[in-house]
């Protein structure tokens, strides 16, 4: 049993020290490579948004991927993918499309979610190895295997869990500023077309299925309105 204790605490911190070097890493290279976005109409867009949650000084970076994405820092940065802003350059998408991405990504900051990740990252390390010991005894080889796939079973629902959270932040700050709830549902959209990608297993899946998220979108608007109605 002290073995087992031994084994999940040094399971724990090389987690940890992992997650970190991979923050460390990325920090870095974003430092090396990420550019200023300066578009004016663009920036209006963002500074609206910056307002309404108290960074009245938010700016866009540019990341030179060949993805369609949005991304966020656990210092704050957002940042979008030169797939993402030439969508927008060629009129594909609209300024306040990228504005929901962007409210999105700064959900996941706000809600502390980079932090939230590293411990169900730790976590769920420490679980799978305990689950790998237990399983093996009884099935060998394919216990370890059993043991990491209800890991990413795991992962992927806080994943998930975690992208609805930011979406319902989203919507709600896209309200506030006046731009609405519809250009997140149309990102939503054209993200489904631009970024196919294999469907695989839902529940496996890091990201909700582009019709829950527009279905849990439209129920948080109806529910907000109808709480102001009753008010």
């Amino acid at each position: 049993m002290t073995g087992l204790v031994i084994l999940i605490v040094v399971t724990i911190a090389l987690a940890v020290a992992q997650w970190r070097f991979s923050l460390w890493q990325m920090r870095k290279m974003l430092d090396a490579k990420a550019l200023p976005l300066e578009d004016p109409a663009l920036q209006a867009m963002v500074a609206r948004l910056g307002a309404a949650v108290g960074q009245p000084g938010l700016r866009l970076q540019l990341f030179d991927m060949p993805v369609v994405n949005g991304l966020a820092t656990p210092d704050g940065r957002i940042l979008l993918t030169t797939a993402l802003y030439d969508k927008y350059r060629f009129g594909i998408i609209r300024a306040e499309e990228i504005a929901s991405v962007v409210a999105h990504e700064l959900g996941h900051v706000a809600l502390g979610h980079h932090t939230r990740r590293m411990i169900d990252w730790t976590g769920q390390s420490a679980a799978r190895v305990a689950l790998a010991l237990l399983f093996a005894r009884f099935l060998g080889i394919l216990g370890v295997f059993l043991a990491n796939f209800l890991a990413a079973l795991v992962m992927s629902r806080l994943s998930r869990r975690d992208e609805f959270e930011a979406d319902r932040y989203a919507t709600a700050l896209m309200l506030k500023t006046g731009l609405g709830h519809r250009p997140q549902i149309a990102m939503f959209r054209k993200l489904e077309t631009m970024v196919p990608g294999p469907k695989g297993a839902a529940w496996l899946a890091s990201h909700p299925p582009v019709d829950e998220r527009v279905a849990a979108i439209e129920a948080n608007v109806a529910a907000w309105r109808e709480g102001a109605s009753a008010a």
